[in-house]
């Protein structure tokens, strides 16, 4: 079946040092961009991540620090990525919790603008999840029955991620073809997560929450209001530099608006003050 795409859709997977986004590195990447007309175009690139590679997470991605010494950096590759992807909408496998959260943090890390704005996000496991409960290898055996060869090479489950969700708009009817639908379905949760990782969420109102820790559920403005260090302490500590990112825009708005307050109450004071004397002088002139 054809994908009903409006934009490219760009499939990724990552394979990474380890699983702290703020932390490890992209060891792997595998983008398969879909176009609009069904054309594919793909790119797999392995990167140095200039940092050693822990035994356990090799056991996993099969990839050894001796696999990447004469990589290029995520630096030298950085612009290239982002170019390939362009403007396309984005989709993987856990995509929404890791993939691209942790894409992100490399992006900011290194100064590269990859803009979020407009993008629509499909995470093919949550789908997978509301319906089935599985794995990747057993959702491509599920839908596709087929065997996932070299599971945990980026490109392979990237590949095996396209096919299983064009398996599941196959398969369920209530399961459109259409990339809005299967963004807002791909959500977890109660709140739609604005920063993938789910520390920042929006409300039923549109409003942005924290969602985690102390003050969960409660707006950025809240909690700017009644406790100003609390994004501070956030900002200083071991969050994602998206989250970062996200944070610091709008408690900037909040601290200008604050200021602009400041400011008009003092016009204001100085203003009845100037009335005040214009009074007195008026009052003593007429004496």
């Amino acid at each position: 079946m054809k994908l009903n795409l409006q934009r490219p859709l760009a499939f990724f997977d990552l394979e990474t040092t380890g699983l702290n986004i703020s932390r490890d590195k992209i060891i792997e990447i595998s983008i398969l961009k879909v176009n609009p007309d069904q054309s594919e175009e793909t790119l797999t690139l392995k990167i140095n991540p200039e940092i050693q590679i822990p035994a356990e997470s090799t056991e996993i991605h099969g990839i050894t620090n001796e696999d990447v010494k004469d990589c290029p950096t995520f630096t030298e590759v950085a612009e290239r990525i982002k170019e390939f992807i362009g403007e396309a909408d984005l989709a993987g496998y856990n995509s929404n919790k890791f993939d691209i959260p942790f894409i992100l943090e490399q992006f900011l890390a290194h100064d590269i603008d990859f803009s979020m704005e407009g993008r629509k996000f499909i995470d093919v496991q949550t789908i997978f999840h509301k319906k089935e409960q599985r794995t990747l290898e057993a959702a491509l055996q599920f839908y596709c029955q087929k065997d996932l060869e070299n599971a945990h090479s980026a490109e392979a489950d990237t590949r095996a991620t396209f096919e299983v969700l064009k398996a599941q708009i196959e398969r369920y009817e209530d399961v459109e073809n259409d990339v809005d639908f299967l963004c807002e379905f791909s959500q977890a949760g109660k709140f739609k997560k604005i920063d993938f990782v789910g520390r920042l969420a929006l409300n039923e109102k549109g409003e942005i929450i924290y969602n985690f820790g102390k003050h969960v559920g409660k707006t950025l403005k809240e909690v700017f209001d009644k406790e100003p260090g609390y994004h501070r302490w956030m900002i200083d500590n071991d969050f994602p530099l998206y989250t970062k990112q996200i944070l610091k825009e709008h408690t900037d708005k909040f601290i200008q608006e604050a200021r602009q307050k400041r400011e008009a109450k003092k016009q204001n004071e100085a203003q009845k003050l100037s009335s005040k004397l214009d009074q007195l002088k008026n009052k003593f002139g007429q004496g």
